[in-house]
């Protein structure tokens, strides 16, 4: 008896420590990883020959990963925040931003197969301060970004493929039924009215100073800095939307790469027509001609113009971000951010000194070191 209550006291206390074992080794639910920062760099001259200015330029940042996987369900959420001003030794302009953007982007995922999930998937990106361009000659620069001028948010279903291997969590997502809302928030700045033109029905375009044009009835030209309400200041196109990201930890290296591909389904052609309204001829759309009553009959059908918002023209949103801490608390970090989008003109001086406008790729790249926290 003595030996049979011995075995069975035993036996539960291996049980015992076999389920705490099990217990301590169950993963988390929830998973928070990140790297937030601050760096800064200096250039000081004297009697340079070379020529430069004295500038310091500090950059602050935040990238967060917050994950929570448990019974088949999956949610994640990432936060990038970047934002640098610089100082120049200088008369005018002194204070410049040089980097500012806010990206958020969450999702939740119902695995009905292994690795495969169902999900629903949000993002919205803006900017935090107002943009300018800095002309130094003591002159106001015209503003060209704002907050929510431009926004952008993205509202897609679809299924999302992930797996971890050594250390890195790969994901690929696929969404036929997505929608972007693009706005230009309508405000005041520097005491004047202003708005952000949607062009061609809602791709906002940089280097308008928040302005456009109106043709009188003499056919002169003015600025409208009252009279914003005819204006489009947001948009919203359903498309495909399809994302890819790799995070990568490895000791105190991290790698956090994304891209984003979105393509609207419509065919944005807009017939134009040449005509005389009497005060000479101008080009006008099919809307503007309906809309000012005149006679399609007497105008020159000049064809369709197209700012390449169609299905098939993919808008391209590339972000990469490696950090490296060392010595427990400095760290150094590369990000990067490549962006193409349909429709969106970027003004560019040529050789010859004339003006083009065109969509064109936007590149940005920081590499810094400075303090930093890794987790």
């Amino acid at each position: 008896m003595k030996k049979t209550l011995l075995t069975f006291v035993c036996a539960i206390a291996t049980l015992s420590l076999m389920a705490q074992e099990e217990a301590a080794e169950a993963p988390k639910p929830w998973k928070c990883t990140g790297v937030l920062g601050l760096n800064a760099s200096a250039t000081g001259l004297v009697n340079w020959a070379a020529g430069g200015k004295n500038n310091v330029t500090g950059v602050a940042f935040a990238n967060v990963r917050l994950l929570y996987n448990e019974n088949n369900l999956s949610w994640e959420s990432n936060l990038d925040v970047q934002y640098g001003l610089s100082w120049v030794d200088q008369k005018f302009d002194k204070f410049q931003k040089s980097s500012d953007h806010l990206k958020f982007d969450t999702k939740f995922g119902w695995e009905f197969q292994k690795t495969w999930f169902l999900t629903a998937s949000a993002a919205f990106q803006t900017q935090m301060d107002l943009g300018r361009v800095y002309p130094g000659d003591g002159t106001v620069g015209a503003i060209n970004s704002m907050i929510l001028a431009p926004s952008y948010t993205d509202i897609s279903v679809g299924i999302d493929w992930k797996k971890s291997v050594n250390g890195a969590d790969f994901s690929i997502y696929l969404s036929p039924i997505a929608g972007r809302i693009v706005t230009a928030y309508v405000s005041d700045a520097n005491n004047k009215k202003y708005t952000q033109q949607m062009i061609d029905g809602g791709v906002y375009a940089p280097g308008d100073d928040f302005r456009t044009t109106l043709q009188e009835a003499n056919g002169t030209w003015k600025y409208d800095e009252l009279n914003v309400k005819q204006y489009k200041n947001a948009s919203a196109e359903l498309g495909l939307n399809f994302k890819a990201g790799v995070n990568y930890t490895y000791q105190d290296l991290k790698l956090s790469t994304a891209v984003t591909l979105f393509t609207p389904y419509r065919w944005d052609k807009i017939e134009m027509y040449a005509y005389d309204n009497g005060a000479g001829v101008a080009n006008y759309t099919k809307a503007e001609m309906e809309t000012n009553k005149y006679d399609l009959s007497n105008a020159e059908y000049l064809g369709y113009r197209d700012n390449n918002r169609r299905f098939g023209n993919f808008d391209v949103d590339w972000t990469v971000m490696v950090s490296y801490q060392f010595l427990k608390c400095l760290n150094v970090t590369l990000s990067t951010n490549l962006k193409y989008i349909n429709g969106l003109k970027i003004e560019k001086e040529l050789a010859d000194g004339t003006i083009s406008k065109a969509e064109r790729v936007q590149f940005m790249g920081v590499l810094g070191l400075g303090v930093g926290y890794s987790f």
